[in-house]
């Protein structure tokens, strides 16, 4: 059978996702051998929280821009349409089309209505979500074109085909980029006697301790927010007691604590592992604070993942039912009206501050930026996670931006 045009461009997709090139430069190079085989003006290739299929940063094609990246997370994230990126996730094959999704009548879409003519002039757009074969979604693409001809099945279907090899260079361009710039930081270690005091410390723990609002490393006592942690360490219970805090600069961290033996069995030193909270880590700090319970928790991290009520009940062995009144109940505790509220509330609180910064390869951000409006230190008791402030004027600034 000889070998078409389109085999040949899923061929150098094979070979670009293996090259250990950096996100960037690899969205760069697959967006130009995709444009050979499925003709687009502008286009757009986003990574994304594996954690809640939420995107984390865009890369550009074309005529397209940095400048009105609010206003399209608005549409994306508050504004109801036909579908979004995570709905596009949650289909056979995890590809669409404006022009197929509308039967032709794009009009009928509020983003292209009043976003995507308007601002571009734009008259179609093909959307998939690019999931990796760990099953994770770590980006999405989303194809413009000015013209009438509209993105076709056959269009559709080779996308379909290559995004998992776009997923596998976006998850491979996360961990080129870590090894290029050094963007993984160790854990920072902390060893504290019987007294309370720091008697040893590892590379980094200087800057960490000032961050947490301690005076001088050595033979002080250790910061407030790390006391009751150790404490549980000496406590001689089997788990490993744990917790989440906030540093003056607004990062989340995770730290745990654990006795070192000596060689007679006593147990005096501890030691304390501090590192940055990963996405599991960062989402129930923001839902938990609103006082769900622990089914509510999980019915909000399926929200945010784009699953429908039948998906979330199937997920968690529930009725439909089950899952609509646990619903009503969670959007009376965070003071939404939706679920895309919901999802526009941890976007704009935890998403949108830190947007196209340094990621991690866990698909996480690399470096926390304090978003505006938060305290300076928040620090939790294992077992009880302290809400972070909402940012940007919270959800009262997305709804007003929304009317």
């Amino acid at each position: 059978m000889a070998t078409t045009h389109a085999d040949r461009i899923r061929a150098h997709l094979v070979q670009l996702a293996t090259a250990g090139l950096d996100v960037r430069a690899f969205t760069d190079a697959a967006l130009a051998l995709l444009v050979r085989a499925v003709p687009f003006d502008s286009a757009c290739m986003a990574t994304a929280d594996p954690a809640t299929n939420i995107l984390t940063g865009t890369t550009k094609w074309g005529e397209l821009g940095d400048a009105s990246d609010e206003e399209w997370a608005r549409f994306e994230y508050l504004v109801p349409d036909v579908y979004d990126f995570r709905d596009v996730a949650q289909r056979p094959g995890q590809v669409t089309s404006l022009r197929v999704e509308t039967g032709d009548h794009a009009e009928r879409s509020a983003r292209f209505r009043r976003y995507l003519r308007p601002a571009w002039g734009f008259r179609d757009e093909l959307r998939a979500a690019l999931r990796a074969d760990d099953g994770n979604v770590w980006g999405y693409l989303a194809l413009y074109r000015h013209d009438d001809s509209a993105f076709t099945l056959a269009d559709q279907q080779f996308v379909s085909v290559v995004a998992p090899l776009l997923a596998v260079g976006l998850r491979a361009g996360l961990l080129a980029t870590a090894v290029t710039e050094g963007a993984l930081d160790a854990p920072v270690v902390l060893i504290v006697d019987g007294d309370g005091q720091i008697v040893q410390a590892g590379p980094g723990a200087e800057e960490l301790a000032a961050d947490l609002g301690a005076g001088p490393l050595h033979g002080s006592l250790l910061p407030v927010a790390l006391r009751a942690l150790t404490q549980a360490a000496r406590s001689g219970r089997p788990a490993v007691p744990r917790t989440r805090l906030r540093t003056l600069s607004g990062q989340w961290l995770v730290a745990h604590a654990a006795p070192l033996r000596s060689r007679d069995g006593s147990t005096s030193d501890i030691v304390v592992t501090i590192e940055e909270a990963r996405p599991p880590e960062i989402v129930p700090l923001v839902i938990a604070a609103f006082g769900l319970t622990r089914r509510e928790q999980d019915v909000v991290r399926l929200v945010l993942q784009g699953l429908d009520t039948g998906q979330i009940a199937a997920t968690l062995h529930l009725s439909a039912h089950t899952v609509q009144d646990h619903l009503k109940i969670i959007f009376d505790k965070t003071g939404v009206r939706s679920r895309r509220e919901l999802t526009a509330k941890v976007f704009y609180d935890q998403y949108a501050p830190r947007m196209n910064g340094r990621l991690a390869p866990n698909g996480w951000f690399a470096e926390a930026s304090r978003p505006a409006g938060t305290p300076a230190v928040s620090a939790a008791e294992p077992g009880s996670p302290t809400a972070p402030a909402e940012t940007r004027g919270g959800l009262k600034a997305v709804r007003h931006a929304g009317r």
